[in-house]
């Protein structure tokens, strides 16, 4: 994102688009590859972790279903995603609430959450599990997140593996505040905006092109606050996720909640609070515009490097599975932390 000026103000329509979210995934443009926002109100835990709570009617192994609120998903113990392989794009995943406990195949852990964002690049391939322990015995263990698949481009799919954490300390957020007092609160992971500038992605990650245009942030606006979004280059793509509130004013247009707003890069739109506070996640970046094939876990440029991805695989399983069961948790007592593949340990300042 970039500084507002006159340049950037027009009388152009700056919303191209409004579409419907429905089930997930939500809808992306090229670099983007999938959205999903996981929302979760789970019980207590037990001492293994999960639930304490009967698993009776489930779809153990895969549970979507949201009955009585949360999902165990992939997990048969913990709620999750045990060890699943990955190869040619990357994952970025932003955890608002809960936490999660990361293992992979190169030996790398962490468990993050509160606020933390962990950027994973697969490229080369790697298989990872992402756990949600409920560590809370006695209450609630809500968990919300966001997982968004970043492409890479041809150049950049068999780049070695690597993962980088952007602790919530080091994260940035922009407030402004309207001439009523309201304020909008604008939370930055990838790009720029005004004085709040994040940590560098990782190395090979398309956002890490200074020509990328690449942006991920969520933005918060208080009811009735009105708040500029600048204009961002043009032929970036970008698309607005309207999550949660009731409905909000988008250049003009009054949309509803649970709707991708697409909009004209190079055109700034004023945002207009509705009368409960308003949540959007920001998702731009200039396309990568390669040919795309994807077949469940793997994203490559041709059918061909899909069948060798799954050869690749089946050979070496991207270096293994260190771990002891497919889906592993850290100890209850363990607070956030990243041990890296090169051994490298990493705790929050």
């Amino acid at each position: 994102m970039r500084e507002q000026d006159d340049s950037s103000t027009s009388t152009v329509d700056a919303v191209l688009g409004v579409i419907p979210l429905g089930e997930p995934p939500w809808p992306t443009l090229d670099p983007f590859l999938f959205c999903v926002h996981h929302d979760d109100a789970y019980p207590a835990g037990n001492e293994a972790l999960g639930p304490a709570a009967s698993l009776a009617g489930r779809n153990i192994g895969h549970d979507f279903a949201g009955i009585d609120g949360w999902r165990m998903y992939h997990g048969d113990v913990v709620p999750g995603f045990p060890a699943h392989p990955h190869r040619g794009f990357e994952t970025v995943t932003i955890v608002r609430r809960g936490l999660i406990d990361h293992s992979d195949s190169l030996g790398a852990a962490a468990r993050f959450g509160g606020g933390d964002v962990q950027w994973l690049t697969a490229g080369a391939g790697i298989v990872h599990s992402e756990m949600f322990p409920l560590l809370d015995r006695e209450g609630k263990n809500p968990a919300e997140l966001f997982q968004i698949w970043l492409n890479l481009p041809r150049a950049s799919k068999l780049a070695p593996p690597h993962f980088s954490m952007l602790w919530r300390e080091t994260i940035p957020t922009h407030v402004a505040v309207d001439a009523e007092g309201r304020r909008a609160e604008v939370t930055v992971i990838a790009g720029q905006f005004a004085e709040a500038k994040p940590p560098a992605p990782p190395p090979n990650s398309w956002a890490a092109r200074p020509d990328s245009d690449v942006a991920i942030a969520s933005i918060e606006l208080a009811p009735g606050a009105r708040w500029t979004l600048p204009a961002a280059s043009p032929g970036t793509n970008r698309a607005l996720y309207f999550f949660r509130g009731r409905e909000l004013t988008a250049g003009g247009r009054v949309v509803p909640v649970g709707h991708c707003i697409q909009l004209r890069p190079e055109v700034a739109v004023e945002l207009v609070g509705g009368e409960a506070a308003s949540e959007l996640l920001l998702l731009q970046g200039r396309p990568i515009a390669e040919p795309v094939a994807a077949y469940g876990p793997f994203v490559m440029n041709s059918q061909a490097e899909i069948q060798k991805a799954y050869g690749d695989y089946q050979r070496t399983r991207f270096g293994g599975w260190p771990w002891s069961s497919a889906g592993p948790v850290h100890a209850r007592e363990e607070g956030r932390f990243a041990i890296h593949a090169d051994g490298r340990k990493e705790r929050p300042a």
